[in-house]
């Protein structure tokens, strides 16, 4: 059998509770979002975090063999990273057992309820990255945006609440390993008549109620918690189950032309080229990568590149194509969408790219997180191209919704 070396990173995913508000008879996470299980939704973001992961399904134990069945299809090649167990009584109880299981080398844990559906897989990766940075623990927070009424038990309202104070946490939730551990024993120490951290309401309260430091980053809206019939709904509807649109993939091209420039370096497909003429451009002039930007704002219809960055930007003089296409990421990434795959044709006469397609589609498929294929064509002398004035490049990309599961790699 395959040896897996131990992860940096865990996910606890919740998937224990009964989901009594929902009104059916299945446990939330297995009542049927489209074609598929709640919990096979949340899954498909976790097992898409941008770094392997432990992850660690705890689920009630009438369920537990739907559950392995469904994390190890959502797993596929992962599976080694993959443990699945009994919850408890109560959800603090689940998250201990799930702690319980994980591995040595994990320094960095995340727990994520299952009703939590359609969570982008980046903002897990938002959240390691806080942990990591900030030493302590860390939420995903949308801002309130209804007045908040403070009333008393007969509905008399006593106040308004400040709402500019207030954020609606969401999860994952993320913690550095040890300080979760020590938080949950000092939670298990406490006298049996002692509630004060006892069945808190998520991680982030216990780990505050021991005494460590929490704090928050933006969250998602398509971190909504499935609670009620209606939020399931409206998960369908952003899914495209309703409609047979929103679910499905989504198709953009992109084109972009520069003239040379024998004054500047040569950057092209995310590559520097010595020796050989420049672009001209408020960039770098990349017209490849340029083109992979505009064809994926459009597939997501956010616009184009114009629209985004503009030219009047002065942080972008000069910027390479990895600042454009990072941010164009996480623009498609905010608007719930992942990048299925990308294809971009340079049009020119020079640079010869055969000798550096394998860099290039290396270098861009690392950055997108999806395979990308470069290849380049000439127009027989015919147009600018043809007349050796500049170089153009046309791009088609994929997107799908970022809960849908991943289409299949090239290499497969």
């Amino acid at each position: 059998m395959p040896v897996y070396p131990d992860p940096a990173v865990a996910v606890i995913v919740v998937a224990a509770g009964s989901g009594s508000r929902l009104g059916r008879e299945l446990p939330k996470a297995f009542v049927p979002l489209g074609p598929r299980s709640i919990l096979e939704h949340a899954l498909t973001g976790v097992f898409g975090l941008a770094e392997p992961a432990q992850v660690i399904v705890v689920a009630p134990d009438a369920q537990l063999a739907d559950a392995t069945a469904i994390a190890a299809r959502v797993a596929g090649a992962a599976a080694g990273y993959l443990d699945v167990l009994a919850g408890g009584d109560t959800r603090q109880a689940s998250v201990s057992r799930g702690l319980a299981l994980v591995r040595p080398g994990v320094t960095v844990v995340l727990v994520h309820d299952a009703a939590r559906a359609l969570t982008p897989a980046g903002l897990g990766d938002a959240v390691i990255a806080a942990v990591r940075r900030t030493g302590h623990g860390i939420v995903p927070g949308l801002p309130v945006v209804d007045t908040i009424k403070s009333v008393d038990a007969g509905g008399s309202i006593l106040g308004t609440v400040d709402r500019s104070l207030l954020t609606a946490v969401q999860t994952p939730q993320g913690f550095p390993r040890a300080m979760l551990d020590a938080a949950f024993a000092w939670a298990d120490a406490l006298p049996a008549t002692d509630a004060a951290g006892r069945d808190l309401t998520d991680d982030a309260a216990l780990v505050a109620a021991a005494g460590n430091p929490v704090s928050s980053i933006p969250g998602d809206p398509l971190a909504f918690k499935v609670t009620t019939t209606w939020d399931l709904r409206r998960a369908e509807l952003l899914l495209g189950d309703a409609t047979g649109s929103t679910g499905q993939a989504r198709v953009g091209t992109g084109a972009d032309v520069h003239a040379f420039d024998d004054t500047s370096d040569l950057w092209l497909a995310g590559l520097h080229w010595p020796g050989e003429r420049g672009l001209s451009g408020h960039s770098d002039g990349d017209a490849a990568v340029h083109a992979i930007c505009d064809a994926l704002l459009a597939a997501a219809g956010l616009g184009d590149i114009g629209q985004v960055f503009g030219t009047a930007d002065p942080r972008l003089t000069d910027a390479h194509g990895e600042v454009f296409l990072t941010e164009t990421l996480r623009l498609v990434a905010e608007a719930g969408y992942r990048v299925g795959n990308v294809s971009v044709q340079i049009i020119g006469n020079r640079p010869k790219l055969a000798p550096r397609r394998a860099e290039a589609q290396e270098l861009l498929t690392g950055i997108l997180r999806a395979p990308v294929a470069v290849t380049a064509t000439t127009t027989d002398a015919l147009g600018f191209t043809g007349r050796g004035e500049g170089i153009a490049a046309l791009a088609t990309v994929v997107i799908y919704p970022s809960s849908q599961p991943a289409p299949p790699k090239l290499n497969q």
